[in-house]
Parts: structure tokens; C-alpha cells; sequence
């Protein structure tokens, strides 16, 4: 009966009551009420602080919880520990100072970084300024620090509060350069402070602080004549200065390398663009090392240091060499001398693990700005050139650094042979990382080669390496563009200890001699370096102004060498700049024999010809010349003009001092020699034939300078004489003022080019016409002379082959390899290709688990034999191919990878977002796997039937959908469109899922703003997944329709296809 009691009791209160009771049993419990203050002061503690004045407003005992903690807290972060962040909005100078006087025993205030702070108060105005920040400080008694990044208010809590520490690491976060003249900032000798890091930042000195563990100095303006008179920072354990404006008097860097010095706990020391005495490092190291000086570092780097010496960077790795890590060397310090010495003083560098060679700040590299704008705003005055070490300096490296693991070269111009890298004593077995940059002499089979002998390499990354040479040095036999000099143009390379014998240009004295108007000459070359072709990315372009190149070949009477052995080429590709007189004379061959016997005696060595080729040539242009002395050599008719056979065409030479006496006082006389390069006896036959090469003599002496009569051109404007015939079959004709001086002969070869004419004064096509002439045209199929006639020619094949047993990885970037080999990387996972011109093919020998491959704006990308490669390899991974292609893909294209016998399931994925968007290709990296990872659960443990892929199985399908079950998925992410055609199972019924409201995800995500969303659903693995799916499964297993253990996405994004690359900060 009591029961029944307490229930008519129960509806007695309802019927009295009403209907709040029941609302009110019905309102889900508020447990958080019900918690102490004690425990809700505890559930603070973790909470940012935004968080916790939020919930001041919820409920009366939230807010009494919220004041017992505020009471109490000792250490209040604004930012939530996100450093790099800035602290709430809407701060003004009451509020601000009313939060702090709740928090009475505040000691530590981190994230004090207001997005905008006025300098003083603005009456009638509520503001957030500086005295308003400094008054709420001052509120707390117990303030012991502050972390902040705000110039003006760190200077000031300096000056009005000097007891406080300034904790963290002070960035400011307004650098820039140049430098804002409005970024000031006067460092304090009494500053408490651990960690300055200025940026862009004008400051008078750097004093005596005696607390500072770490300065980091960039871009910054030292304006006190001695910035570093007082300096003397005694626990300094890092000091990096890069690219500041200070003094340009060497000796006023005396006391900063004596103060640091005496950091007896120095570790970093980082010096770009400081111009100290050369030698001060080497006597204060001298002085100091007994007590402790630079012995404690463990990472040294110079950079553009003007009149850093060898012995200060030798003093400080001796005497670092117990503990030293890291070591960046600048150009002109990165040379076989350094190591050679260092190899001398037997030491051991147990530590020792990075090594930059020939190393060039960031700045340096990405600044747009020209050299004397940097010196206009207050950078020391620094041209670097590239580094001369050799091969031999390289394999000095190793027999010091035993225990190198990364090494990076840049710009390295004198290095050959990898291979002869590694020796008895030198065999970098535990070097894991190799980059190497700009180096384009490196020659691409030996650099295979020491890949292969490489015992721990895991990762390689090649940037502008094995450029391909320009058009038509192939065909002709030049050795134009094989790299050596290509960027030392600048140093010199005379006597270097490189094996240059696979190089057919020696630095042998097979030049003109020197022009007698320097000045003229200085202006000629300026000009030709500023017509030289543009680099574009490292690599050059493709462009008809490339092959256009005019290749001049000078032979002096003792110097009768073939034309395909001398090859001095235009400054734009780093050769040897050809030197031209003042006065222009284009000379025919030597008419005296015994001449001719000691061109060939001095020659035997120097050129591999035989003398019979010598003669024959010789000979013919005896006869040549013989022929057009004999009449006045004016007005006379040619007898190519007579006979109506087209003339060969020819080099023009441009040859020394004045005019007649060129040839006879030292100067250049021209051979000329025949089209095709054949045997001695066909030339022979070449030069008896009726076609023989007429002269044409050109105008010389002051009046002609820097002119070059173009072929066909008459000389006297004589209008009965017809020129020689062009060949197009037409004859260009122009006239010329002839002067007094003596005149030479002139045997035109082929049609002037751009490169030749833009020097030339003279018009290709004067302003009288000419008759044409009747010719018989001549075929010239691919048997050229020159680099510039516009035949189509492949690209030169350079294969890159890669064996190696621990290797990871590879990312080439501008390289001019046409082929990449794996021929046996049984650890190879990725390859990332970017910008490489004429990359072509892959080719998979063995590489059974790499898994990612990446080519972004590959332009000659045979992408169908690559992606048959990859598909072709052994299914024992998944696989991702993301592509970036610079022209139009068909859809249908697409589509035929799906009737492959790939036994895969495989999504093509089409992007179009533009600027690209990664959001889509990093997101099925993370589900593509756990798609496969059900397939093979199913197949391992449900008996689950396994789909297979053959030549067989493909001739059962032959029309769409081939044996797949294929679908399409599109949608758009942030904006652009993307569209998946698949055959994936399981992925259509898990994106259909409910989402999962207890799941962790760290961002909103969802199939609004990607294809898969798998966190938002909580579907992290292939167990939680087939309970999702259980139904499609049995369908499946119904049907008998198998799955593939593994899947490939082709990830395509189309932001290049209009063929301009994208700037893109993820390649």
C-alpha cells in the first residue's frame, strides 16, 4: 500500500501544482552548479582565458568561481599559448586595468600582443594604449613578467618598470626591409631579457647586457657611429647577425668579435654580410681559445662576409671542433685550401653532421632588388662569386668530417666526377641527405655512380643540376653547353685541378689577341651580355634566340685547327667572350705554305685531325683566293654568280688591329671550311667543284666599325656586280662606303643571324632592289654547320639511373634530365619532380614500395607512359601520382587508364581551383588507405573474393565500364570545381554516413568542403568502417564481385594548363 500511497500523493501535487513541476523534472540536471568552486578553479586551469571571462556571464556561482580564480592565478596567458597569435580585441585602458586588479598575485603575463596599441591617451576617447597597458601593469604588485612583441611597449615597460623581465622571446612583428624608418628601439643596459630577436628594426647600439642568452639581428639599422662599443654579453649562447646596415669601417667590428669572445657559452654563431677585419677572428681566437673562447660551438656560418680569410674560419672549426655540428661556408671561402689545412691538423669532429658548401642567405637568393639598392640602404658592399672548390677539396671533406649525414653544395662550378669523391679514406658511409644545387658541371653518370656507392643515402634533392646543352651543338659536334664555367663566368678558372678532358675547351691560349680600343671592346661586350639569352628558372627556354647563337671561330697562321673542335660561344651560355677588334676585316685562308707546315706542326697536339683535311682545305681556298685577286677584286662577277650555283654559306669573323696588317702582325685570319663534315677526299672534291666560294670583300678601317656587310652585299655600290645568291634562292643586296684602307676577302658561309645582326650596323636588305637570279637549289637536309638554322632536333637524352639500397626519397627541381631509371631502390617511397623542362619518361625496373610520386609543370611529360610505369608496377602499395600538366588533358584520356590490366581500384581525380588548393590532395592521403585497408580484411580473414586484372581479363570487357564498377563524385572545395571518376567500393556508402557527434575532429570538416570527410564521421579505421558498411558487403559477396587489395589515385590539377606555371609556395 505505500507505493500506491506516494503515487496518489504524486498526482495530488501535479493537480495542485501545475505544470511547471513536470517541466521542471523533465529539464536535463545541471551538474556543473553542482560542482565546488574548489573543483571549477581546477577545470580553469586548463581552459584558455577567454573561455573563462565568458563564463562569467552564465550563472551566479559560475561567476563567483571565475573571481576565486582570478584571485589566486599566478600565470595568465592572453593567447592560449599561441605565441604567434594576437590577443583578444576589444581591450580599451579601463577594461584592461580592471581585469588586472582581479588578478592580485599575477606574476607572469604571457601573450600581451595587442594588434594595435596608441602611444598615449586620446582624451574623451576609450582607447588601448601604451600608458593604459603600463597603468593596469603597475596594478599588480607581484608582476614579475611580461611576454610581449610590441616595440614601443617593451621600450617602455624598459624605462617605467625596469624590475620586469621580459619573458619568452621578444619578436617583433612589423620587420621589414628596408628597414621602417618608424621600428625604433633602444636596448637598456639594465634590460632584463633572455631572448632579443629584432627584425627591420632602427636601433643606436648593442650595450653590455648581461642577462642575454640569444640576439638575433636581421635587417637591422645600427645608427650610433660604434654600435658595439660598450658591447660585452658575457652568457650569450646564440648571436646571428644577417644583412644589417651598420658600420662600413672594418675596425669598428673589433669590439663585437672581442666581446663575443668572451661568451664563454657561445654556440651559434651565424655572421651574413658583416664586414669584420679579415684576420681580427683568427688573433682573437689566438688570444681567447685558452680560456674558454668559441670552444663551446656547435653551429658557425659565413655568408658574404667581404674580408672574411681562410685562417679566421680554419681558427674557429679547430677550435670547435669537439662539439661543432653544423658548419655554412661562403663562396670565397669554400675552396680545396680550407679542408686541405683542416686535414693537416688531424683533429676529429665527433659530432660534426651538416656541411653547406658555398653557402648565400635566403635574402640574398629572393630579394629582387639589385646590388647597389642594397648598398643604397646600408648593406655592406658584397659581389659574391661562386665557390672554386674541386673534386679534390671534395674528397678532403670526408677524410675530415668522418661523420657527415647532410651536405648541401650550391653553385659550385668546378666539380665534375662525383665517383672520385669516394676513396680508401673517404667513403661518406654515413652521409644520409644530399642536396645539391647549381653544380652544372657535375656529369650525370658519374653522379649515379656515387649514388650507388653511397652505403646510407635516404634523400637527394637536385635544383637546377644537368641542364640540358642548347640546340645544335649535338648535330655539328660542339661541346658547347656540356657546363663547364656555365656559372663562373665570373672567377677564374685557369690553372683549376679538374679532370676537363671530356670538355673540349681548355683554357688553352686558342683566343684572339686583345683589341687595341679597350674601351670599344668593353662597350661590345656589354652589349652581347645584355643580348644574351634570359634564364628562366635555371633552365633555359626553349627559345629560337638560344639556338640562334652565332658560333666565331678565329685561326691565327700558326693555328689551322678544324671548325667542330673550336667552339667559342656568346657570354649568355659562360664561355669565353669572343674578343673583337676595332677595325672589322674579314680575311680569307693563308696563301703562303710555309706557313701552312707550321700551322700543322704546332697543331698535332692541340686538335685531332688529320693533315690531309688541312691541305685539302687549305687548298681550296687557295684557289678561291687566287681566283678573285686576279681581277680588280671589285666589280669582277663571281663564279657562283656566273654559273648560277648557289654559294655555300659561312661563318663571319671578326679579326684585330687595323685592317691589312691583321694577318701579318699576329692577328686572326678565317679557314673555311665545308658544310658537311666528311672525309679528306670528299672535302677535297668539295673545293674543286664549280661552286667555289667567291669573295666578297667588306669595307674596313674607322669609318666601318662594328659593320658587317651581310651576304650578297656589294662593295663600291657597284650596280653591275650581282652577289652571290642567298639561300632562299634570292640575293640581299646592300651597299657599304668603302674607305682607304687596304681590303680583305670575305667567303660568306650562311645567311647572317639575329645574334649577329643585332651587332651590325648595316641593313640585311638596302633600299635598291636587285634582279633576281635563276638558281638551282641545293638540298641541305640536317647537314648544317651551325647552331642556328631552324631544324626541329630533339632534346638531349640525359637519364638519370638510381640504384641504391637505403635510398628514400628524391626531388629534382629545374634539372634537365630528359629520363629517370629506378633501376633497384628497394626502399624508394617518393618522387617529387618540379619545373623540369624536358622530363619525358620513368622507367621502374625495381621499386616495389614507392608510393607518391609529384610532377608539377613538367612541360614535355610523357604522362601515359608514366602513369602505365606506375600502374604496371606490383600491387604491393598504395599509390598516389599527383599531376600538374601545362596543356589540356581529354577526359576520354583519363578514362582509358580504367581499361588497363591495373590491378587497381583506381580514382581520377580532376582540380580546378586556381590559385591551387591542396585541401583535397592532402585529405585522400588519409582515407585512400583505409579504403584498401577493408578491401584486405575482408580478403585475409572474411574469405572475402579478390579481384584480378589481366591481359585476359581486359579482352572480356572491351566496352565501358570494363569490369568496374565506376561512378563519379563532384562537388566544389572553397569555391572550385573537382570531379572523381572511380571504381572505389565502400567509399560511396561511407560518405553517405550520418556524422558522428562524439568523434574528435580538429577542423570543420565536412563533404561541403572535400570529397571524404572520414573524421567528421568517426570512421578512423577499417574495423569502425564495416560496420558502416555491412550491407554493401553482402551485396557484394552475393554478386561475386571481387576487390583489389590496393588502390591509385591520379590526382590532376589543371591551374597550368593554359601553359603558364603558377606560383605555388607547396612545390
Amino acid at each position: 500500500m505505500g507505493p500506491r500511497k506516494k503515487s496518489n500523493k504524486f498526482h495530488a501535487l501535479v493537480g495542485s501544482s501545475g505544470e511547471d513541476l513536470v517541466q521542471r523534472l523533465s529539464e536535463p540536471k545541471d551538474y556543473i552548479n553542482e560542482l565546488s568552486h574548489e573543483v571549477l578553479c581546477h577545470i580553469f586551469r586548463y581552459l584558455p582565458m577567454k573561455d573563462i571571462m565568458c563564463m562569467e556571464c552564465l550563472s551566479r556561482k559560475l561567476r563567483e568561481a571565475v573571481t576565486l580564480y582570478l584571485r589566486v592565478v599566478k600565470v595568465v596567458d592572453l593567447c592560449a599559448g599561441h605565441w604567434w597569435e594576437y590577443m583578444p580585441s576589444g581591450f580599451t585602458d579601463s577594461s584592461f586595468l580592471l581585469l588586472l586588479k582581479k588578478m592580485p598575485d599575477l606574476e607572469q603575463l604571457y601573450g600581451l600582443h595587442p594588434r594595435y596599441l596608441e602611444r598615449r591617451r586620446i582624451r574623451g576617447f576609450e582607447a588601448f594604449s601604451i600608458p593604459g597597458v603600463l597603468e593596469a601593469l603597475q596594478a599588480c604588485p607581484n608582476l614579475l613578467g611580461v611576454e610581449t612583441s610590441h616595440l614601443e611597449l617593451v621600450e617602455a615597460i624598459w624605462n617605467y618598470m625596469p624590475q620586469v623581465h621580459i619573458l619568452g622571446k621578444f619578436r617583433n612583428r612589423n620587420g621589414a626591409f628596408p628597414i621602417p624608418a618608424e621600428n625604433k628601439l633602444t636596448v637598456p643596459i639594465n634590460a632584463k631579457i633572455q631572448t632579443l630577436h629584432l627584425v627591420g628594426v632602427n636601433v643606436p647600439e648593442i650595450p653590455c647586457v648581461s642577462m642575454l642568452r640569444h640576439l638575433y639581428l636581421k635587417w637591422v639599422r645600427l645608427t650610433k657611429p660604434q654600435p658595439f662599443k660598450d658591447f660585452l654579453c658575457v652568457s650569450l649562447r646564440t648571436f646571428v647577425m644577417r644583412n644589417c646596415a651598420g658600420p662600413t669601417n672594418s675596425l669598428k667590428y673589433v669590439p663585437l668579435i672581442t666581446g663575443l669572445a668572451s661568451a664563454r657559452n657561445l654556440e651559434q654563431l651565424e655572421l651574413v654580410r658583416v664586414p669584420f677585419l679579415g684576420g681580427l677572428i683568427q688573433h682573437v681566437v689566438e688570444d681567447s681559445w685558452r680560456s674558454g673562447g668559441f670552444r663551446n660551438l656547435h653551429t658557425i656560418a659565413f655568408g658574404a662576409c667581404k674580408n672574411a680569410l681562410e685562417v679566421d674560419l680554419g681558427y674557429l672549426i679547430i677550435t670547435a671542433a669537439r662539439r661543432l655540428h653544423e658548419l655554412r661556408i661562403q663562396p670565397s671561402l669554400t675552396k680545396d685550401g680550407v679542408f686541405s689545412a683542416l686535414k693537416m691538423a688531424e683533429l676529429e669532429f665527433p659530432q660534426f653532421e651538416t656541411l653547406h658548401l658555398g653557402y648565400v642567405d635566403e635574402f640574398l637568393l629572393q630579394c629582387k632588388m639589385s646590388h647597389s639598392e642594397l648598398v643604397k640602404y646600408g648593406l655592406a658592399d658584397v659581389i659574391e662569386n661562386p665557390g672554386i672548390i674541386t673534386d679534390i677539396g671534395i674528397k678532403v671533406v670526408n677524410e675530415v668530417f668522418t661523420n657527415i649525414k647532410y651536405l648541401l653544395i650550391y653553385n659550385c662550378p668546378h666539380l665534375h666526377n662525383p665517383h672520385h669523391w669516394i676513396t680508401d679514406q673517404s667513403r661518406w658511409s654515413r652521409l644520409v641527405d644530399l642536396t645539391l644545387v647549381r653544380c652544372h658541371a657535375i656529369k650525370l653518370e658519374s653522379f649515379s655512380q656515387f649514388v650507388e656507392l653511397l652505403p646510407s643515402l635516404e634523400f637527394i634533392c637536385l635544383d637546377q643540376m644537368f641542364r640540358e646543352p642548347p640546340k645544335g651543338c649535338a648535330r655539328v659536334g660542339l661541346s658547347a653547353g656540356t657546363g663547364i664555367g656555365v656559372s663562373s663566368a665570373l672567377v677564374s678558372n685557369q690553372n683549376s685541378n679538374n679532370d676537363n678532358e671530356d670538355h673540349h675547351h681548355h683554357n688553352e691560349p686558342n683566343m684572339p689577341p686583345p683589341p687595341i680600343n679597350n674601351i670599344n671592346n668593353q662597350r661590345r661586350r656589354q652589349q652581347q651580355q645584355h643580348d644574351a639569352p634570359a634564364e628562366v628558372n635555371g633552365v633555359e627556354e626553349e627559345d629560337e634566340e638560344d639556338e640562334d647563337e652565332v658560333k666565331m671561330f678565329c685561326i691565327s697562321p700558326c693555328e689551322t685547327q678544324p671548325i667542330t673542335n673550336r667552339c667559342v660561344s656568346s657570354p649568355g651560355k659562360g664561355k669565353t667572350p669572343l674578343r673583337r677588334g676595332n677595325s672589322v676585316a674579314i680575311s680569307m685562308a693563308v696563301a703562303d705554305q710555309p706557313k701552312t707546315h707550321a700551322a700543322e706542326n704546332s697543331c698535332e697536339k692541340s686538335c685531332q685531325v688529320t693533315s690531309e683535311q688541312i691541305k685539302a682545305d687549305m687548298k681550296a681556298a687557295t684557289e678561291s683566293s687566287r681566283r678573285s685577286s686576279g681581277a680588280s677584286g671589285t666589280s669582277e662577277d663571281t663564279p657562283a654568280s656566273r654559273t648560277g650555283v648557289r654559294t655555300m654559306t659561312g661563318s663571319l669573323v671578326r679579326v684585330g688591329p687595323a685592317g691589312a696588317t691583321s694577318g701579318h702582325a699576329g692577328g686572326c685570319r678565317s679557314v673555311v671550311m665545308d658544310a658537311t663534315h666528311g672525309t679528306a677526299p670528299d672535302r677535297a672534291a668539295s673545293g674543286r667543284e664549280g661552286a667555289e666560294r667567291p669573295s666578297v670583300p667588306l669595307s674596313s678601317g674607322p669609318a666601318s666599325v662594328d659593320r658587317v656587310e651581310p651576304r650578297g652585299g656589294a662593295v663600291k655600290n657597284d650596280p653591275r656586280r650581282p652577289g652571290p645568291q642567298t639561300a632562299q634562292g634570292k640575293r640581299q643586296p646592300s651597299s657599304a662606303a668603302s674607305s682607304g684602307s687596304q681590303q680583305e676577302n670575305f667567303v660568306p658561309r650562311r645567311p647572317l643571324t639575329r645574334s649577329c645582326t643585332r651587332t651590325s650596323s648595316v641593313p640585311l636588305v638596302s633600299e635598291t632592289a636587285r634582279p633576281r637570279m635563276a638558281v638551282r637549289r641545293k638540298r641541305m637536309a640536317d647537314k648544317s654547320t651551325s647552331t642556328s638554322d631552324p631544324v626541329t632536333e630533339d632534346d638531349h637524352v640525359q637519364i638519370l639511373s638510381l640504384k641504391s639500397k637505403n635510398l628514400v626519397g628524391i626531388t629534382l627541381t629545374n634539372c634537365g634530365i630528359t629520363d629517370l631509371v629506378l633501376k633497384d631502390c628497394p626502399k624508394m617511397m617518393f618522387i617529387h619532380a618540379t619545373r623540369c623542362r624536358v622530363l619525358k619518361h620513368l622507367r621502374v625496373e625495381s621499386a616495389p614500395i614507392v608510393n607518391r610520386f609529384d610532377y608539377a609543370q613538367c612541360k614535355k611529360l610523357d604522362m601515359e607512359q608514366v602513369l602505365d610505369q606506375i600502374l604496371r608496377m606490383p600491387p604491393e602499395r598504395n599509390r598516389i601520382i599527383y599531376m600538374r600538366p601545362m596543356h589540356q588533358v581529354g577526359g576520354l584520356w583519363s578514362l582509358e587508364i580504367l581499361t588497363g590490366p591495373y590491378p587497381y581500384h583506381i580514382a581520377i581525380v580532376h582540380e580546378f581551383s586556381n590559385p591551387p588548393n591542396i585541401r583535397n590532395k592532402v585529405r585522400i592521403r588519409s582515407w585512400m588507405d583505409t579504403i584498401a585497408n577493408i578491401s584486405q580484411e575482408l580478403i585475409k580473414y572474411e574469405f572475402f573474393p579478390e579481384a584480378t586484372r589481366t591481359e585476359e581479363d581486359v579482352k572480356k570487357f572491351p566496352r565501358y565500364p570494363w569490369g568496374r564498377d565506376i561512378y563519379t563524385l563532384e562537388g566544389l572545395v572553397d569555391g572550385a570545381p573537382y570531379s572523381m571518376i572511380t571504381d572505389f567500393p565502400w567509399l560511396r556508402t561511407l560518405r553517405a554516413a550520418d556524422p558522428n557527434g562524439y568523434s574528435r575532429y580538429d577542423f570543420e570538416d565536412d563533404e561541403s568542403t572535400t570529397i571524404y570527410a572520414p573524421r567528421r564521421k568517426g570512421q578512423l579505421s577499417a574495423d569502425i568502417c564495416m560496420e558502416t558498411i555491412g550491407e554493401e558487403i553482402s551485396e557484394r559477396r552475393q554478386s561475386k564481385r571481387g576487390v583489389f587489395q590496393r588502390v591509385v589515385v591520379l590526382f590532376l590539377h589543371h591551374c597550368d594548363t593554359p601553359g603558364e606555371p603558377v606560383d605555388d609556395d607547396y612545390i
